[in-house]
């Protein structure tokens, strides 16, 4: 639905989730997905290692830490990322309830 701000400027408001913005197919699990990986990648950043250290870390080569960092979480399975949250010492609960109207199928918060 679009609207017009206080200076006329169209535009319409988000869903939250940009991939079901984009009208992609598997929209939920793209944005899960994305949510893990930058979950992974705050954790990384925050321990400030070189890629290579964050490689031997995680399990993986390189070429793939550097996909990680960029923030093409899209590459890794989902699997892939709680392992990797795994790795980093990381503990992951999934909760399931029925599903709400208007609300993502899939969601990812982070909290204590």
């Amino acid at each position: 639905m679009s609207e017009k701000g206080k200076q006329g400027i169209e535009y319409e408001e988000g869903s939250g989730n940009v991939f079901a913005d984009l009208g992609l197919e598997d929209a939920d699990e793209l944005y899960a997905r994305a949510q893990l990986g930058l979950h992974v990648h705050r954790l990384l950043t925050s321990r400030e290692l070189k890629q290579r250290e964050i490689a031997d870390l995680l399990g993986v080569k390189q070429p793939e830490v550097s996909h990680l960092m960029n923030g093409h979480s899209s590459r890794f399975t989902t699997d892939k990322l709680l392992e990797f949250l795994k790795r980093l010492d990381q503990t992951v609960s999934i909760r399931i309830r029925p599903h709400r109207p208007g609300e993502p199928y899939q969601e990812v918060g982070f909290g204590v």
